[in-house]
């Protein structure tokens, strides 16, 4: 079967099952040790985060903070 063939079968898929296999693709990739290149901006971005942490590491929010609030916030 040819990619498209295989494209145009998986799109006929339910999105949930989509998402899915692209996870499964995804962490098959990191597995066989792919690493995404990071852009430049981005890259500037979390090492500004990383030295604003260093110099107030008072300032980090606790994870189950943050989800707590991202999840009260979908459920509005």
């Amino acid at each position: 079967m040819d990619l498209q063939s295989v494209l145009s079968e998986v799109g006929a898929w339910p999105v949930g099952d989509r998402l899915r296999l692209v996870g499964e693709i995804w962490d098959g990739l990191v597995d066989q040790g792919y690493q995404s290149p990071l852009p430049p901006e981005l890259k500037a971005e979390l090492d500004r985060r990383i030295h604003h942490l260093d110099q107030d590491p008072g300032s980090a929010v606790a994870w189950e903070t943050v989800e707590a609030r991202a999840l009260e916030r979908f459920r509005q």
